[in-house]
């Protein structure tokens, strides 16, 4: 299916890997022009060299920035002033008992989960509006909307990502812009990948055989029994990104596997 979206402009940040990757390419075999964000100039211009070579139509271009520096946030601005698609992935985690949470790890999750987003939402809405189209996406996480109580300094922030992208909705009535939430299950990234593999060291086992093992024994109530692949949520992204999705407006899209139990 096409999805109607050649030509335009998406900035993903945090996409030299994981989900934020996974975005960006099928992004980019729409067509679409993506700004490939990341922390280490080098991985971002491998990133881009990868795109490029596979979707050229893409014409990705580099954005390296520490988002969640407001210096590094000004610059990008400066080189990237319009796009159509602002994807705010970037976040951070960690598994924290409560107690060992003190106020500077607190401060640290808001910054760079949450203000981040917002300034980058802050800068590229007003022009969203005023050019009368746009998309902007929060990547959160079914840890949102069900905290497991294993990593609260995590859950918060992805919760208050709900509450913005609802609040920021509201500036678009009447507009074509949308803004939503995703909000993925357990995924399967290089890190998880990794961390699955060292738990399970047995060379006879294969991957999914070493993954179902995992699901059965930590995530029983997951309804998928499987990690998210990165591209379903990069599909989804791109769906919601396209014109095919103008009605969703200040939603929560779960692609959680099943693992929320209730209905909403």
């Amino acid at each position: 299916m096409d999805m109607d979206l050649k030509n335009k402009t998406a900035l993903v940040t945090g996409s030299t890997r994981g989900i934020g990757k996974a975005i960006a390419i099928e992004l980019a075999k729409e067509g679409v022009h993506v700004l490939i964000n990341g922390r280490n100039d080098e991985e971002v211009e491998r990133t881009v060299n990868e795109i490029e070579l596979e979707f050229p139509d893409s014409f990705p271009q580099n954005a390296t920035a520490d988002i969640v520096d407001k210096q590094q946030r000004e610059a990008l601005f400066k080189k990237h002033p319009q796009i159509d698609i602002l994807v705010n992935n970037v976040g951070i985690y960690e598994m924290m008992k409560y107690e060992d949470v003190d106020d500077e790890v607190w401060e640290k999750y808001i910054r760079t989960n949450v203000l981040a987003a917002n300034g980058l939402s802050k800068f590229y809405l007003p022009k969203m509006i005023n050019n009368n189209f746009g998309r902007m996406i929060f990547i959160a996480s079914e840890e949102a909307v069900m905290p497991s109580g294993q990593m609260p300094q995590y859950c918060i922030t992805k919760s208050m990502l709900l509450s913005l992208s609802k609040s920021l909705s509201k500036l678009t009535i009447g507009k074509e812009v949308t803004i939503n939430t995703i909000l993925p299950g357990p995924s399967l990234s290089e890190n998880v990948h990794h961390i699955i593999e060292g738990m399970y060291p047995n060379e006879d086992m294969t991957f999914s055989v070493k993954e179902k093992e995992f699901m059965t024994q930590n995530l029983p109530h997951s309804e998928l029994q499987r990690f998210i692949k990165p591209a379903e949520i990069g599909r989804l992204t791109t769906f919601i990104c396209s014109p095919y999705a103008s009605a969703f407006k200040g939603s929560p899209i779960r692609m959680d596997g099943g693992m929320v139990p209730t209905i909403f």
